[in-house]
């Protein structure tokens, strides 16, 4: 039965918040400059990163935990980051690999989970550090890549991003190995 309690409508609203990322990047230029496009897509973003904290926190506070919550959040996560990172690969400032190792990886290891859910094993491949540390250096760099301009007139943010997003990738691969080394032996007995 799927809940529609307060987490989970914050949860919705994180997918609801891709198609204004992307619809930005339409609005005419003599509507809205690209530096405004930039800034307005950025803060839309953080706002649906901050979101992920916030129905986890209601969902504690409140007790209103459920098993369409649980599915849906991880869902909401890899959305928005697959639509920002189409964004950036159509703005040019992601490279194709990279945004494929990005998508790619999330698409295989949440397979690998539905697979390991079925055999019974879903807790070998339960969220590892580096799969947390990975989203950190995802949810950083996004932000940077899309705003593209100077932060402060120190902070050069598309060096800064596609550093940081190029960590994410190698991240990316390190902790897909880590879950398919982990599921490995579990592959093996099915």
């Amino acid at each position: 039965m799927i809940v529609l309690n307060a987490p989970n409508l914050v949860t919705l609203s994180r997918i609801a918040f891709i198609p204004l990322i992307i619809g930005i990047y339409y609005i005419p230029y003599d509507w809205m400059s690209f530096d405004t496009k930039n800034a307005v897509a950025t803060a839309i973003f953080i706002l649906a990163a901050a979101s992920d904290w916030l129905d986890g926190f209601l969902a504690r506070r409140l007790n209103q935990m459920s098993a369409f919550g649980a599915f849906l959040d991880p869902v909401a996560d890899k959305l928005i980051v697959a639509g920002a990172l189409i964004v950036l690969l159509q703005l040019d400032r992601v490279d194709a690999l990279v945004a494929l190792i990005v998508i790619g990886r999330e698409i295989a290891i949440s397979a690998l989970r539905e697979w390991m859910a079925r055999v019974g094993q879903a807790k070998s491949v339960a969220v590892a550090f580096i799969g947390k540390l990975k989203t950190v250096f995802q949810m950083i760099a996004i932000p940077l890549l899309l705003y593209h301009d100077m932060l402060f007139d120190w902070i050069d943010c598309q060096w800064l991003g596609t550093l940081l997003i190029n960590v994410a990738a190698i991240l990316t691969v390190i902790s897909m190995l880590y879950y398919l080394r982990k599921a490995l032996p579990h592959a093996m007995r099915t």
